[in-house]
């Protein structure tokens, strides 16, 4: 009950907040900076991954609750919060920042990549407690999972994390747009 009084508030500030789009890869912004009041967001990105669970994996399907791939699935949750994300898991692991590949560091809502070599073929959101959520072909469905061990299979695939929501614990926000200055009557 106590989350739910805090998330649903913290939901309608993400819809004041301006929409953002796919930047260039020059750019390593955070897509978007959340005051430090709406960090819980964070907890909200899990829950909207998680009630995503049990959908059925279908290569190229967005359709909540039903179908994913695994990036259909990243671009379903993050619309939630007003970001629009590339359709591909190699485009989506081009936004944001880099994050170390170290499980401290890690953030619920940060998006994990995996791939061979360079290549970016699959994509998951951190959940926080050492797991993540993703649409696996191999399960044929949304999933929860435990972060991949080291010296695993896995774990040689796993190429990085990106964070595209700023974790800056100060009120100002250095990079957003800066908002017109009010005119006065009559001038």
């Amino acid at each position: 009950m106590y989350r739910a009084a805090i998330a649903l508030p913290l939901l309608g500030l993400l819809c004041l907040a301006p929409q953002a789009s796919a930047q260039s890869s020059a750019d390593t912004r955070p897509i978007i900076a959340l005051p430090r009041m709406t960090l819980g967001t964070r907890d909200s990105v899990a829950a909207v991954s998680r009630a995503q669970l049990g959908a059925h994996y279908r290569f190229g399907a967005v359709q909540p609750g039903h179908r994913f791939d695994c990036s259909g699935l990243v671009r379903y949750v993050m619309s939630v919060f007003n970001l629009t994300l590339p359709r591909t898991a190699a485009e989506q692991a081009r936004l944001g920042v880099a994050v170390p590949r170290d499980t401290s560091r890690l953030l619920p809502g940060d998006l994990l990549t995996f791939g061979y070599g360079k290549r970016i073929t699959h994509v998951g959101i951190y959940v926080g407690d050492g797991k993540y959520v993703h649409a696996s072909s191999h399960k044929h469905s949304v999933i929860e999972v435990p972060l991949p061990a080291p010296g695993t299979r896995q774990a040689k695939l796993w190429k990085g994390a990106r964070r595209l929501f700023d974790t800056d614990e100060t009120d100002s926000i250095p990079w957003a747009p800066a908002r017109p200055e009010p005119v006065a009557a009559g001038t």
